[in-house]
């Protein structure tokens, strides 16, 4: 096939995503970063909006460590020691000291055996599950989970996938009910917050009804939890969902590195048995170069700040700006899912109106992130804040004066 046709195939794909609004477009660049001052939080500048700065309304630096000196240094320290790179995968001469001494970290903060980087976090789901699957294994999915885990399933062909609806636990436990008889084991996977709303999975109700059924599968239950967005921003110390719901027996815990911890790269943490399995099995982990020993040294700092007094503080701080957040959103009259987490979810419910929040907001320096049907379902039309420790009350009530004003211009 020439070039001239595939470039005539795919530019009617792309006309195609852009009929149905999922097109992305163009994206904006940074082009700097000016630190905080006075009142002010940090501020971004973008390309082709001149010296304007924007406030970013939709960072996953939950915790602000991607701009803090002491991560900065973290990094440069071990790049000059180990160099910018890996240069090879982990069991080709890959694996540094700090992958090593980060991996046995996370395995303590998690209160596990064991741990296992990736280089993202998207690379881990795909990279544990698919390995952990079977032609007798039966998955149970929330209907929401991440677009990683339903890719996951999608590569790995069960035997059965049954989806339960969104935090419906007596569904799950009659998906699991119908399961029985059908396949050697079940393996129930969710988001521990989920992304696009700031909710949360009830993890403890979830390891009690997988306890429950265990049981009646040879192969027993596997519980699955993909708590990116919940870890170093959820829970009285960080540790995320888990610990916000005090579950007890959840078998895998799957995390980012780029967000709270403002790095880069994924992980889980589990028993030795399963990440012996997964580093001998994994394609995502065997044929990937790793992090850089850079990125892993830097995490070890952020991670070390957060397990302190330090990051205890960093966490109320971000609790405490996320809550006026919500209130000023309501006493404004939006609507929206309350959390303690600091995903804050507008409801606006309407495609245009959406759009027009959007670009408002930019136009008064705010970036946030819209989404719209077919990307949410119709009638579910959002605007997503993303709630930082690094924001300022400063900052919040900025954000609630300009949404404010659209009020008054519709």
């Amino acid at each position: 096939m020439s070039v001239e046709k595939l470039e005539s195939i795919l530019n009617e794909k792309l006309d195609a995503l852009k009929k149905k609004g999922a097109l992305k477009g163009e994206e904006m660049v940074i082009t700097g970063v000016k630190p905080p001052e006075d009142k002010k939080g940090p501020r971004y500048i973008i390309e082709g909006r001149g010296k304007q700065e924007f406030l970013r309304m939709n960072s996953n630096s939950y915790l602000g460590m991607s701009l803090r000196n002491e991560i900065i240094e973290a990094e440069e320290k071990a790049a000059k020691k180990y160099g910018a790179g890996p240069g090879a995968v982990r069991f080709i001469s890959g694996t540094y000291q700090p992958h090593i001494e980060l991996e046995k970290k996370l395995a303590e903060f998690h209160n596990r055996e064991s741990a296992m980087i990736f280089s993202s976090a998207y690379a881990t789901v795909m990279g544990t599950i698919s390995p952990l699957i079977d032609d007798e294994t039966i998955v149970i999915s929330d209907e929401l989970n991440h677009n990683c885990i339903i890719n996951a399933v999608r590569l790995s062909r069960p035997a059965l996938k049954k989806i339960y609806k969104h935090l419906d636990m007596t569904g799950l436990e009659d998906r699991i009910k119908d399961a029985i008889g059908k396949g050697k084991r079940v393996i129930v996977v969710t988001d521990g917050i989920f992304s696009m709303r700031g909710d949360y999975a009830p993890l403890d109700i979830i390891v009690k009804i997988a306890k429950k059924y265990d049981p009646q599968f040879k192969g027993g239950i596997t519980t699955i939890v993909d708590d990116s967005h919940g870890m170093g921003s959820f829970g009285k110390t960080g540790r995320g969902t888990e610990e916000y719901t005090n579950a007890k027996g959840i078998d895998i815990i799957i995390g980012t590195l780029g967000k709270s911890l403002g790095v880069n790269g994924g992980y889980l943490a589990t028993k030795f048995a399963i990440t012996n399995y997964l580093r001998e099995t994994a394609p995502f982990y065997i044929y990937s170069n790793p992090i850089t020993p850079a990125e892993a040294s830097s995490a070890i700092k952020a991670l070390d700040i957060l397990d302190s007094e330090q990051g205890k503080q960093l966490l109320e701080n971000l609790r405490k700006l996320t809550k006026r957040f919500e209130k000023g959103l309501v006493d404004i009259g939006y609507e929206i899912i309350a959390s303690e987490h600091p995903v804050v979810p507008l409801m606006v419910r309407d495609t245009k109106r959406t759009s027009d929040l959007v670009q408002y907001l930019t136009e008064n320096g705010v970036l946030a992130t819209g989404l719209n049907f077919p990307v949410v379902p119709k009638g579910d039309e959002e605007i997503r804040f993303q709630v930082s420790a690094d924001h300022t009350e400063y900052d919040i009530d900025y954000v609630l004066g300009v949404l404010e004003k659209f009020k008054e211009t519709i």
